[in-house]
C-alpha cells in the first residue's frame, strides 16, 4: 500500500447464489433435489478504488447497484470472489445501529454491551460513558428499559454509541437520518469533527446532497460496475445527468401505459353511454335533455361554445407530441379550432400550474399582439415558448379561448399534465438565469 492510502481496493468481485426453491432439511435436499436449481448473480464487477487518510468517499448508485456490499466487504462481513482489499487501522462499521441491543436493559447497560461489540473495554467504555448519554440526549430516559424507547430514541443512542468509538476507519451505511433536524445537524458536525482528526471515512448514501458537502471524493457503481470515479461535486453531476435520462426513459414508457389505458377505458366509455343513451333518449322529453347537458358540463372544461379546441398538443423543440419536455429547449402549443360562426374575433390563451395549482405562468394572443382571422372557421394557433426555465417535476397545462371582454369560449383548467427534467439542481419552480462571483 502507498503510505498515503488508509484503503487500496482492488479489482473485487462478488456473486451470489439465487436460489428459486432451496429445501432446508435434509429430507427435502434428498427428495427435492430440483428445488436447489439458483442462478448466480454478479454483484460487483472488478471495483478498485483508493481512499487517502483522513479523507471521505462517498459510494453512490441506484438500489441494488452494490454500494452496501462493497461496504461490507470492506467490514468483513463477507469476502470477496476475486479481487484484493487493504486498509490500515481499527475500522468501525455504522452499519447496522443498536446490533446487541436487548430490549430488557436499560439504556446505560446497554451502552456497555453494545461499546463492546465495537472492541471497547470497560475501561474505555467507562471514561465516555457520560459523553455518549449527553450526545444521546436521553438523560432522563438512560435508566428505562430500551423497549420503553420510541424508535428514534433508539436510533439516537445506538448513533451515539458508534460515533464515540476510537476508529482510523469509519464505515457508514445510510444511518444519517437519525432523529430530528437539531440532532442530524449535530451527528454531521460530530462526523466532521471526526474526519477533521484524521479518520478516514466511507459513506454509502442517496443523499447527493451530503456527498457533495461531506467527501472529498466520490464513487459511482452502476450494475456492479465503477462507472466513474474523482471529486465529489463531478461525480455527482454526472450521477445524477445519468438519473434524468433513466426518469425519462420510465416517463416514456409510463405515458405510453397511460395511453393505451386511456384509450381502452374511453371506448368502453362511449360504448357504455352510447347504449345508455339509447335507452334513455326514448322517454326524455327536449327540456330535460337540455338540463342533463347542463349538469354535465364539467366544471374544468367550460364556456359558452361559439368556438371549440379540437385537439391542443404540447411539442417539444422537434415540434413532436410530447408530456415531457427538456428545460433549456424550445417548445410548443398548438391549437385546432373550430368556429361555430365567424365574425367574433377570439383570444387563444395558456397557463402553466404546479400540482398544487400554483399559477407559475400564463400568456395569451392578445398580451403577445397576436390578432386571430375573424373569417376563418377553423384553423390552427401555435404558442411558442422559449428556452424552458422550470426546474425537474411534474406540471399541469391550461388551454383556452375567450371573447375580447375574457368571457371563456372553450376553457380548460386541466388540459393536461406534462414532467420537466432539468439537469440544474436549484431549488424552487423555475431556474432563473445565474452567476456567482467572489
Amino acid at each position: 500500500m502507498k503510505e498515503t492510502n488508509a484503503i487500496e481496493v482492488r479489482n473485487i468481485t462478488k456473486k451470489f447464489k439465487i436460489y428459486y426453491d432451496k429445501g432446508n432439511t435434509l429430507k427435502e435436499k434428498t427428495l427435492f433435489r430440483k428445488r436447489r436449481a439458483y442462478e448466480e448473480r454478479n454483484v460487483l464487477n472488478g471495483i478498485s478504488f483508493d481512499v487517502e487518510k483522513g479523507k471521505a468517499i462517498g459510494l453512490i448508485g441506484h438500489n441494488g447497484c452494490g454500494k452496501s456490499t462493497t461496504l461490507k466487504l470492506l467490514s468483513k462481513i463477507m469476502y470477496p470472489d476475486s479481487g484484493s482489499i487493504e486498509m490500515k487501522g481499527r475500522v468501525s462499521s455504522l452499519i447496522e445501529l443498536g446490533a446487541g441491543f436487548h430490549p430488557d436493559m436499560s439504556g446505560r447497560e446497554n451502552i456497555y454491551i453494545n461499546a463492546s461489540i465495537f472492541g471497547l473495554t470497560k475501561k474505555e467504555i467507562n471514561n465516555r460513558l457520560e459523553d455518549i448519554i449527553a450526545f444521546s440526549e436521553l438523560e432522563e430516559y438512560i435508566d428505562n428499559p430500551v423497549r420503553t424507547y420510541s424508535s428514534g430514541m433508539y436510533m439516537r443512542l445506538a448513533f451515539a454509541v458508534a460515533i464515540n468509538v476510537d476508529a482510523d476507519i469509519l464505515l457508514i451505511d445510510e444511518i444519517l437520518a437519525v432523529g430530528d433536524a437539531n440532532f442530524q445537524a449535530k451527528c454531521y458536525n460530530r462526523l466532521r469533527e471526526i474526519k477533521a482528526s484524521g479518520v478516514t471515512v466511507v459513506l454509502v448514501t442517496h443523499d447527493t446532497g451530503v456527498v457533495e458537502r461531506f467527501c472529498d471524493q466520490a464513487l459511482w457503481i452502476n450494475e456492479g460496475t465503477a462507472v466513474a470515479s474523482g471529486k465529489s461535486v463531478e461525480v455527482v453531476d454526472a450521477y445524477l445527468r445519468f438519473m434524468n435520462k433513466e426518469k425519462i426513459t420510465q416517463l416514456e414508457k409510463e405515458e405510453k401505459r397511460r395511453k393505451e389505458k386511456e384509450e381502452k377505458l374511453k371506448k368502453e366509455k362511449e360504448e357504455k353511454l352510447k347504449k345508455e343513451k339509447e335507452e334513455a333518449q326514448k322517454n326524455k322529453t327536449e327540456e330535460e335533455l337540455l338540463q342533463e347537458q347542463a349538469a354535465d358540463m364539467n366544471v374544468k372544461h367550460f364556456g359558452t361554445g361559439a368556438a371549440v379546441i379540437r385537439k391542443a398538443e404540447l411539442l417539444d423543440k422537434d415540434r413532436k407530441e410530447t408530456k415531457l419536455l427538456r428545460a433549456g429547449e424550445d417548445y410548443f402549443i398548438s391549437f385546432d379550432y373550430e368556429r361555430k360562426k365567424t365574425g367574433e374575433e377570439l383570444v387563444f390563451g395558456m397557463g402553466i400550474y404546479t400540482l398544487e395549482n400554483v399559477w407559475i405562468f400564463g400568456t395569451n394572443t392578445m398580451l403577445g399582439k397576436v390578432k386571430v382571422p375573424v373569417s376563418d372557421k377553423e384553423g390552427r394557433v401555435v404558442f411558442h415558448g422559449k428556452e424552458l426555465s422550470l426546474l425537474t417535476g411534474e406540471y399541469i397545462l391550461q388551454v383556452s379561448i375567450t371573447d375580447l371582454n375574457g368571457t371563456p369560449v372553450d376553457f380548460y383548467r386541466e388540459y393536461c399534465k406534462f414532467n420537466v427534467v432539468n439537469d440544474k439542481r436549484d431549488a424552487g419552480l423555475v431556474c432563473l438565469p445565474n452567476e456567482w462571483e467572489t
